[in-house]
């Protein structure tokens, strides 16, 4: 044993295998992933014009999010659910999953940082102020010592109690029910999720993520890389972000997609609902 060198044993936390559930499940869906490079060059400039102006650093997951919302509530079939065999249910509420990251305190006393979902309901008709605000408010919302989802509502015993549960009974009392049940879906976990890779990739170029999950559509936020564009007919350096759409190919297909990816694309490198909080700050006394 002496060649092995020096290490710690902890226990593994119960709390991860509702994760495990998530991207075990997430494995056998139909996800199509979608690679995008967007020039996101305008609405970068409105994020830094609106700080220069109110000092507040907005979000741009928050700006993502809201570009989302709105080319979901055009497109509504990337993220219907299926109802039985033979049914569709089409929101019209785009209720988004965002990860948010929270310090929990661990049985044995560390604290730890851990990525907690949060849902921004009605996302569709939310300003990116707004959106921004829901998300700040998630990160500083009080946490029971359990909870694995913010303003989930849960009961810290019956989160614990879950999550030491065998695979087979986790997926009789809630995956099995949610996979039948579009409304209890939507309700627990909403429609979409957004997920973002923060900064890795942003010293060496472009870098996505193409993540595991089970809602309808998922759209994945990677690395933003400076980069010669062609504007008119001149070259000249923008910022595009390097964006994953998965969609459930069992939901929909490539035609509604491909209608949906071109909307968030035009909404997005025209800043998106930025320009309504410049003028708001340029009209301020």
């Amino acid at each position: 044993m002496d060649d092995i060198g020096t290490y710690q044993e902890r226990k593994f936390p119960a709390f991860r295998n509702p994760t495990i559930d998530v991207l075990e499940h997430g494995r056998k869906k139909h996800h199509i992933p979608l690679l995008l490079e967007i020039d996101v060059t305008e609405g970068r400039s409105y994020l830094r014009q609106i700080k220069a102006a109110t000092g507040q650093s907005l979000s741009f997951t928050a700006w993502v999010m809201a570009c989302v919302g709105q080319a979901v509530s055009e497109h509504k079939h990337v993220h219907a659910l299926r109802q039985g065999q033979r049914r569709l249910i089409l929101f019209d509420d785009v209720d988004i999953s965002v990860l948010v990251e929270r310090t929990v305190t661990r049985d044995d006393g560390r604290t730890q940082t851990l990525p907690m979902p949060t849902i921004i309901r009605k996302t569709n008709e939310k300003s990116v102020q707004t959106i921004h605000n829901e998300i700040r408010a998630a990160q500083e919302a009080p946490l029971a010592k359990d909870d694995v989802q913010i303003g989930g509502g849960r009961r810290a015993w019956a989160t614990r109690l879950f999550a030491m549960l065998p695979p087979f009974l986790r997926h009789l009392i809630v995956w099995r029910r949610l996979a039948r049940n579009p409304f209890l879906a939507k309700k627990t976990m909403g429609t979409v999720v957004v997920t973002s890779a923060g900064n890795v990739g942003k010293d060496n170029g472009s870098a996505w993520g193409i993540p595991l999950g089970i809602h309808p559509l998922i759209v994945a936020v990677g690395s933003i890389a400076r980069k010669p564009g062609v504007v008119g007919e001149a070259i000249e350096i923008r910022e595009f972000l390097s964006l994953t759409v998965l969609f459930d190919h069992d939901v929909t297909d490539g035609a509604p997609v491909a209608r949906f990816v071109q909307t968030l694309k035009e909404l997005l490198e025209m800043g998106y609902g930025l320009d309504e909080l410049i003028l708001s700050a340029d009209t301020r006394p």
